[in-house]
């Protein structure tokens, strides 16, 4: 195998969030400041504020900061009073989170296959799970054979795409589900229904979102937030982030030390007006990676990201929060990568229905095909707003040079 020219050597990273901070470093330490000199730290108005900015950026009512995208979705779950003896179905292709979160509540997980194309949990998955493992009872109320109620669906908009939420809205209407939306790497994502544009996170009964520091806009430790547009939810979700709080030592509810620090909403409210620009810069190395993946010929022997509502018009169909090759030769492409100094990420490499903290709800190997044949072959190459096209051209050279 032919060796690259050593003048296109160079590191890439998978993230870099140096020139970020440069660029935002003052605002951001100004911030910072303000909130040390303030001396609230928790739930005060720099929360208030990002709370604000968020729902204008969104056009929803209610955004409650929580302090992480797990406190996030298990807020929602507790809120919704899911727990034991129920069910919500999920996919088995996605951080441990969103699964972790169904069952530390009490509720089983029951997992749907992923799409070929774009790995988000395919709508005919979902009605072949429900029509496999759950019946209607006398009321109307759909439940597994073992007795639990199906409450929700967690679909997860993976890597910056959202879900096939038009199909999904109409499972939910049918079966009688609340509707949560894990848009933890998806913020500003966009969907084309027929009659309306919405954004990740605002198309089902709540959202969450993760402000990890690795998110398309993050913040400098753990982060989160739910949106939603019940008066009545929101209200208990503040509540519940209180260890179910209201007022001060009277407590309603069995909640959570789920708050936001403010040191926290302070450094999302700077970044937050640049998310835009950030999703656009994301796009364009992700065009740029297709062009120059297509000139190379590689796209005979990989599969690129799928842009499913590209045609439609939509400026953030996708927001790149991860660039996910496929390739049945994925590990050996790593290695290769690895050796030239491009780091890389593979997410995931095992489908939830096989971990072994799952082994209770009784899939096995092969339940799961697509989400599988992911695990195995997904690759995530370098991507960041301020990537350079030199680097790209490099990681592209690198993936040529491992075909040739």
């Amino acid at each position: 195998m032919a060796k690259l020219p050593s003048y296109l050597a160079m590191r890439v990273p998978l993230l870099d969030l140096s020139e970020q901070y440069c660029a935002l470093g003052d605002s951001i330490r100004e911030a910072i400041n303000d909130v040390l000199g303030s001396g609230r730290f928790i739930l005060g108005p720099k929360v208030d504020a990002f709370e604000k900015a968020m729902c204008a950026y969104y056009n929803t009512p209610h955004a409650i900061g929580v302090s992480s995208g797990t406190d996030a979705l298990l807020a929602i779950l507790m809120a919704l009073g899911i727990g034991r003896g129920d069910a919500v179905i999920t996919t088995p292709y996605t951080f441990f989170a969103t699964a972790g979160c169904i069952a530390r509540v009490g509720a089983r997980p029951l997992f749907a296959d992923i799409d070929r194309e774009t790995c988000n949990i395919r709508p005919s998955a979902i009605q072949e799970c429900i029509e496999k493992t759950c019946q209607p009872d006398a009321s109307g109320a759909w439940k597994t054979k073992n007795g639990e109620k199906l409450r929700a669906m967690i679909p997860v908009h993976l890597f910056g795409l959202c879900c096939e939420m038009e199909a999904l809205h109409k499972i939910a209407e049918r079966y009688r589900l609340v509707l949560i939306e894990d848009a933890a790497q998806a913020i500003g994502a966009e969907f084309p229904f027929p009659e309306r544009t919405a954004k990740a996170g605002t198309m089902g009964d709540a959202g969450l979102f993760s402000f990890y520091p690795s998110k398309n806009i993050g913040a400098a430790g753990d982060a989160g937030m739910v949106v939603c547009q019940d008066d009545e939810l929101a209200q208990k979700l503040r509540t519940f982030r209180e260890h179910g709080m209201e007022p001060r030592y009277f407590h309603h509810f069995i909640g959570g030390n789920f708050r936001l620090d403010e040191i926290q909403a302070a450094v999302l409210a700077v970044k937050l007006p640049h998310l835009e620009t950030w999703a656009a810069a994301r796009r364009a190395a992700a065009d740029f990676y297709g062009a120059e993946l297509a000139r190379a010929r590689l796209t005979e022997k990989i599969a690129v990201p799928a842009e499913p509502y590209r045609e439609r018009g939509l400026t953030n169909h996708h927001v790149y929060h991860q660039y996910v090759i496929r390739t049945p030769m994925r590990d050996a492409l790593r290695e290769h990568l690895s050796k030239r100094e491009i780091d890389t990420a593979i997410y995931y490499p095992l489908g939830l229905h096989e971990q072994k903290c799952f082994a209770y709800l009784g899939y096995k190997k092969g339940d799961f095909p697509e989400t599988e044949r992911a695990a195995r072959e997904t690759l995530a190459l370098p991507i960041y707003p301020e990537i350079s096209r030199d680097a790209q051209r490099y990681v592209v050279s690198a993936i040529a040079e491992f075909f040739s």
